[in-house]
């Protein structure tokens, strides 16, 4: 039956309609704020799904470009693979849903959000998140909901909930909080240096939002949700378990101790041959074939079970540090000698390498999709290889999670990174994971700050990352044990992974992941400490002493710029019918140039000297031809009675023959030939336009500067 459910979310009236469309689908939704519509659509399959160990949830962001009136660009004329904002759109929808699944659920389910109109006051990211938990709460999908989101921006020292685009457009601050009527679920964040008291507050305002859209979520489960179905569980044989945890649990502590991980790995490995050859010699293999699965879930739980006791109860980690204790760091710069700027950092077992690319203007990124933002020239991306986990697999490109990581780390140096007018170019910045063993984004953005260092990029402040982890008592949530700076087992078996890159000065990025039902405000504002005092020795002690601002040139293989601002009507000379005029300069020069609509010229050369001639030429060619200015110019044509000069922008002078020289000419060619470039004043432009030039006045101002 056709529903329609009403609240106010941030001042703006918020719909839920319900029982109209998409019947088939175990749960369907139609978000409406504003005139942004999107339709969340959930499905989830009737039997688990055949040999894994893991629950199967896929979430898609769909964004279809007539939601704002656009026809999709490219051949085909229609959406293809989505946008790198949809991917990171689908990984914020996800993170809050996961931990609110039962664990021992496999049933492939799919949730689908497909906006279908977008104001761009109202964003389709908080309708999609609050209808992807609105179509999960009515389904009959197991679901532990619901949960919901809300937007959060800082305006002139303001806490903004959901901001408009003329907001957002002053807004320090860009945050998407998700969570229950308890606990916070999820945090994104990129903010312009936001001390640790103001984001904490705005994460507390944002929750008291969402509190209001679980109730009236919550509201609308209990008139018309269905009953949870049945489902075949999958948790882990107690009987087996037990098993292996009365003979291998003492073993297990040792082993999960190995400080290198490869030993680590190695110690896994040998326990769990032992463990299913103890069943082998005791059951037989037809016995142990069949609680095969059983066997390998209950070693995954022993060795989890024994990382976090150690932790817990001894405040002892895998690798002996201390809980607070960063790994061991080091770092360089300048190690790629024809790039225009590079860096390794190191962390442990985790190694990146970030690399720096200065480019022109319009080499910056075209973005199409449903924001208002067109392009940018600020880009940051994220690879990782397999070998970096030494695993043979083949690269297939980036997916969601490198496309989240290099997200993450392009949030984290926007803010410091200088405006066009300052620094003219396109950067590129690419961070290549050498070896994981956890927190790889994190050294992503300490490699990349050195990159851009080393590449003469004036960047305002230097950025460091580090993420925190988290072990609870699931016996006791309010007792926990906070980790600075967790390598792979401690993400692993943890409960978090808290992620936040800043400055000195403040938070520029943030990015949570939640394994539990979310986090309380005790647990946030200690993760902000934490992470504050670990940036603070990381950028005084680790980077700064290799190297402590940006150089003061760039590379020589970068790109040098030289800018300048023509009148807009001149644009047209300068380029000249079918780009002729600006493929001469090029030509002419080797150089790279970039015209933009309010008639600022960048011109690109890795010769300083071409550079300049052609910014000359151009500025030649912008000026205004007047009676008595003096230009540059090339001889195009000899005639009997003259010269035909070209001074700019296509236009033509004549030079007669009796005003070459002051001395008598008796033929043009005894002193002038086609492609001379010579130096002529403007004597006279008759009513038709037509220019008669002079040389001859120019040899007594010449005389005098000898």
């Amino acid at each position: 039956m056709f529903k329609i459910y009403e609240t106010e979310l941030a001042g703006r009236k918020l719909s839920i309609e319900t029982g109209k469309i998409a019947e088939l689908a175990n749960g369907s939704v139609m978000v409406r704020y504003g005139e942004t519509v999107v339709m969340v659509n959930v499905t989830a399959a009737k039997q688990p799904k055949e040999g894994v160990d893991f629950f199967p949830l896929s979430v898609d962001y769909e964004e279809k470009l007539y939601a704002v009136g656009k026809i999709p660009g490219g051949f085909v004329k229609r959406e293809g693979k989505p946008a790198d904002k949809a991917i990171l759109t689908s990984r914020a929808i996800d993170r809050p849903l996961r931990p609110l699944f039962p664990k021992d659920f496999r049933n492939d389910t799919c949730v689908v959000a497909t906006v279908l109109s977008v104001e761009p006051d109202n964003s389709p990211e908080v309708c999609a998140m609050i209808g992807a938990s609105a179509a999960l709460s009515i389904s009959d999908i197991p679901f532990g909901g619901p949960t919901a989101a809300v937007n959060v921006g800082y305006v002139d020292d303001q806490i903004i909930i959901n901001p408009t685009l003329a907001q957002r457009e002053k807004s320090r601050l860009t945050l998407t909080v998700a969570g229950t009527l308890d606990k916070i679920t999820m945090i994104e964040a990129g903010a312009d240096e936001i001390p640790n008291d103001t984001m904490l507050e705005a994460i507390k305002t944002a929750h008291e939002e969402i509190k209001k859209i679980c109730n009236f979520i919550s509201d609308i489960k209990a008139e018309i949700g269905k009953p949870k179905f049945e489902y075949q569980s999958f948790a882990t044989d107690p009987e087996v378990y037990r098993e292996i945890e009365a003979n291998f649990q003492e073993r297990m502590y040792q082993d999960v101790q190995a400080t290198d991980k490869t030993v680590r790995d190695s110690n896994i490995e040998k326990i769990t041959e032992d463990i299913t050859a103890y069943f082998v010699e005791k059951y037989g293999e037809e016995v142990a074939e069949e609680k095969k699965t059983s066997i390998s879930d209950s070693v995954h739980d022993l060795e989890k079970a024994c990382v976090r006791k150690m932790i817990l109860e001894e405040h002892k980690r895998p690798d002996g540090r201390k809980i607070d204790e960063i790994r061991p760091l080091s770092c360089e710069v300048g190690i790629l000698p024809r790039v225009h700027g590079s860096a390794i950092f190191t962390r442990g077992q985790t190694q990146v390498m970030s690399v720096v690319t200065l480019g022109m203007k319009s080499e910056e990124q075209v973005l199409d999709g449903l924001d208002e933002e067109e392009a940018k020239r600020y880009m940051h991306q994220y690879n990782f290889p397999s070998y970096s986990v030494g695993e043979a697999r083949p690269s297939r490109g980036p997916g969601r999670r490198e496309i989240g990581h290099g997200a993450l780390a392009e949030k984290a140096l926007v803010p410091v990174i200088p405006s066009e007018e300052e620094f003219p170019y396109a950067i590129r910045v690419v961070s290549e994971v050498l070896s994981s063993n956890g927190s790889t984004s994190q050294a992503s953005i300490c490699g990349s700050t050195l990159a851009l260092m080393d590449a003469g990029v004036p960047i305002k402040k230097p950025v460091a990352g580090i993420s925190t982890g988290l072990i609870t008592d699931k016996n006791d949530p309010s007792r926990y044990i906070m980790l600075t700076d967790i390598q792979g087992i401690e993400d692993f078996f943890g409960d978090m992974d808290f992620k936040v890159g800043g400055t000195k000065d403040g938070i520029t990025a943030i990015q949570v992941d939640i394994k539990i039902d979310g986090l309380t405000y005790d647990i946030i504002k200690e993760a902000f400490e934490r992470t504050k005092i670990a940036r603070d020795y990381i950028l005084d002690n680790i980077m700064l002493p290799v190297i402590s601002e940006p150089r003061l040139e760039i590379s020589k293989y970068a790109p040098r710029i030289l800018t300048e601002t023509i009148s807009i009507d001149k644009i047209k000379d300068v380029i000249g019918p079918g780009g002729k005029m600006i493929n001469k300069i090029i030509d002419a020069t080797g150089v790279k140039i970039d015209i933009e609509e309010d008639g600022k010229v960048c011109v690109y050369s890795t010769d300083t000297e071409s550079g300049k001639k052609a910014m000359k030429m151009i500025l030649d060619i912008a000026k205004d031809i007047e009676v008595g200015g003096i230009y540059d110019g090339t001889v195009t044509r000899i005639m009997p009675f003259g010269a035909f000069v070209e001074i700019g922008a296509g236009k033509e002078g004549l030079l007669h023959i009796s005003k070459i020289s002051s001395k008598r000419v008796e033929k043009v060619e005894d002193v002038l030939s086609v492609g001379d470039e010579v130096t002529v004043k403007v004597s006279e432009i008759d009513p038709q336009g037509r220019i008669n030039l002079n040389m001859k006045d120019l040899e007594s101002k010449n005389e005098d500067n000898k």
